[in-house]
């Protein structure tokens, strides 16, 4: 408790007290009157709150105002002793279906925990098992679930192997905020022990995997990545870890995500890029990208909110499926907006994907977005009676993003922010055209598949606007970090990162809120009609379309997947700028010899149907199979 000495004074005469009490005594009782002295909202305070709202308000309309306004804040103390935590949904649950629209229901006796068909055996099933284990390192689910069904390795020497690099990479790409060690050692052995007994699983049974340290874990941390909760326990498995151990998969890590999922940055340092460790990873999946990537783990599970899955796919040139809103559930894994918040695998390719998706999707009975839809993988799907969309002006020009106006009232920080700003926007347009051949490829490709691509654009709406929703519910969902000023011990505290747009958060109109939503709807129900023309939308990753803002808002699925290699010849990676950058928020992409990326954009829990058309396009260009060299 901090009392000045003016305060003081004021205080103690307020009460009567002589200057001769105890002055400790004296002191104590000021403080707690100060504590608990009501605080009254006046006429002016309308006026500035007014102003901040947008909102007209008259002279005499103050007046009747101001006794609802002091009752209101009462109720907002009332709703904060209640000390909810970040677990606890709000009742308002968000439908990414629009109206007249369900999932389609499952065949009759279908056995929905199985694929329909996965890819023929791989030859690598055929051939002696290398000597060092190292060299499966980048094998895919497929090829190493085959490998353990065959006996040909164990999962037992296979998890020591990703244990081994986990421990060798970590000190050099910061992938790794706790190892399992002793869970996953039991939980290999365990499947030998089935395994030999005949009872094999299927192809998730003994492979080692990777969650991001958001997924509650028995018996271990879970960090959320974040100064101040570096010791958390939560005592139980996140659904999704225990569908995997359902599959016989065996947790290795638990894998660094950005601060409370912001960026790549979290208490342990920046996570890195495996194909050029100078640049960060990008977030928030920071851990899970880059450790697939590294081949430290044969999968991973990520999360995205607004390009968590998406951004570390790119980075680090693997392939990620981010599954429709609600066919993934949550329970278990931290909050950050309950409307957007959507869990999905990081992987080496699309089936991988696919199959990894098929152990973990489906109602929980806890997590009341997540939706009786259901997912099956099938390798021998036609994809060819798909109707394939693509986002014609994201392919025809670069693009970026335009610098925010610079504010009349700009602090010196802002504006040294917006001046770096600007002058990289030459550079990053460059960089954008450098990339723009590797899209124009890819509709080579589509051509020589004999896909006939329709041109389709984006609806108007004000998405942008629509982030006003993550801002919202975030800061509720971590509104005591802002009250009790714990939020300073997150990894950035101004600009951009999440404190300071938590504080914005507060002067956020609830009305905005709600109309922000029903913008959402309308969004929703314009892109139901596009999805009425065709079953799967091509787009490069990045574009003027902005379609991981755009589709994380609608709750539409979306599988990234490695476009290429830039060439020696690439410019220059270029650091992004704006408010925040300088600490470090965002840290630089692309440059020579990085990964470029392509995204397959799907109707709503139509994800195996995307997952197909995906896969037969990887399967045509082979960049899945590129991966870092790491000394």
């Amino acid at each position: 408790m901090s009392l000045d000495r003016r305060r003081f004074m004021n205080a103690c005469g307020s009460l009567g007290f002589a200057s001769t009490l105890l002055p400790g005594v004296l002191y104590t009782i000021a403080a707690e009157a100060e504590e608990t002295k009501e605080i009254k909202i006046t006429a002016a305070m309308i006026d500035d709150a007014a102003l901040i709202a947008g909102v007209p308000i008259a002279p005499d309309q103050k007046a009747a105002m101001l006794s609802i306004l002091n009752s209101n804040r009462k109720g907002f103390d009332d709703l904060r002793a209640l000390n909810m935590p970040n677990s606890l949904p709000p009742s308002i649950v968000f439908d990414p279906m629009p109206p007249g629209q369900r999932p389609t229901p499952p065949p009759a006796g279908t056995d929905l925990r199985k694929p329909l068909h996965i890819s023929p055996a791989p030859a690598i099933a055929s051939r002696e098992v290398p000597k060092d284990l190292n060299d499966l390192a980048f094998c895919t689910v497929r090829e190493l679930g085959e490998l353990v069904r065959r006996k040909k390795v164990s999962s037992l020497a296979l998890t020591e192997m990703y244990i081994a690099r986990l421990k060798k990479y970590d000190p050099l790409l910061h992938f790794v905020v706790t190892l399992t060690e002793e869970r996953a050692l039991a939980q290999a052995k365990e499947a030998d022990k089935e395994i030999a007994a005949g009872r094999y699983r299927g192809v998730l049974h003994g492979l080692p995997w990777g969650g991001k340290d958001l997924l509650a874990a028995k018996g271990y941390r879970t960090t959320w990545g974040a100064g101040g909760f570096e010791d958390q326990v939560i005592d139980e498995d996140a659904v999704v870890v225990q569908r995997l151990d359902a599959a016989g998969a065996v947790l290795v890590a638990k894998l660094a995500l950005g601060s409370l999922a912001s960026g790549d940055h979290w208490f342990g340092g920046e996570t890195r890029n495996p194909w050029n460790p100078e640049q960060g990873s990008s977030g928030s999946s920071a851990g899970p990208g880059s450790a697939t990537s590294a081949g430290c783990v044969a999968f991973s599970i990520g999360s995205e909110t607004t390009g968590s899955i998406s951004g570390p796919s790119t980075r680090c040139g693997v392939t990620g499926l981010r599954p429709t809103f609600g066919f993934v559930p949550r329970t278990g894994a931290m909050t950050l907006a309950w409307s957007l918040d959507k869990l999905g695998p990081i992987c080496r390719s699309v089936e991988d994907c696919a199959l990894v998706m098929q152990a973990i999707w489906g109602p929980d009975g806890q997590d009341e977005a997540c939706q009786s839809a259901w997912f099956q993988w099938n390798d021998e799907f036609d994809w060819k009676k798909l109707r394939i969309g693509y986002l014609k002006e994201d392919f025809e020009r670069a693009w970026v993003q335009p610098t925010e106006p610079l504010a009349e009232d700009a602090t010196a920080e802002e504006k040294h922010a917006y001046e770096r700003s600007k002058a990289a926007e030459p550079a990053q347009l460059a960089s954008r055209e450098y990339d723009r051949k590797y899209d124009l490829a890819a509709l080579e490709v589509f051509k020589k598949m004999g896909v006939e691509l329709i041109p389709v654009a984006f609806p108007q709406f004000p998405y942008t606007a629509m982030r006003g929703i993550n801002m919202a519910e975030s800061a509720a969902a971590f509104e005591w970090l802002t009250l009790n000023g714990r939020d300073k011990l997150l990894f950035q505290a101004s600009g951009s990162a999440w404190p300071n747009n938590w504080r914005v958060a507060h002067f956020y109109p609830a009305v905005e809120y709600i109309h922000a939503m029903r913008a959402r709807e309308l969004a929703i129900r314009a892109f139901a009609r596009i999805f009425e023309t065709v079953d799967v939308i091509v787009t490069p990753t990045t574009g003027p379309s902005n379609q991981v803002v755009v589709t994380n808002q609608t709750g539409h699925p979306a599988v990234i997947l490695p476009n290429g290699l830039r060439g020696p010849d690439a410019p220059a990676a270029i650091a992004a700028a704006g408010a925040g950058a300088a600490a470090g928020a965002a840290s630089p992409g692309g440059g020579p010899n990085t990964p470029v990326s392509l995204t397959f954009l799907g109707a709503l829990y139509k994800d195996a149907e995307t997952c197909a058309f995906a896969h037969a396009y990887q399967q045509a260009t082979g960049f899945h199979k590129l991966h870092p060299i790491l000394a």
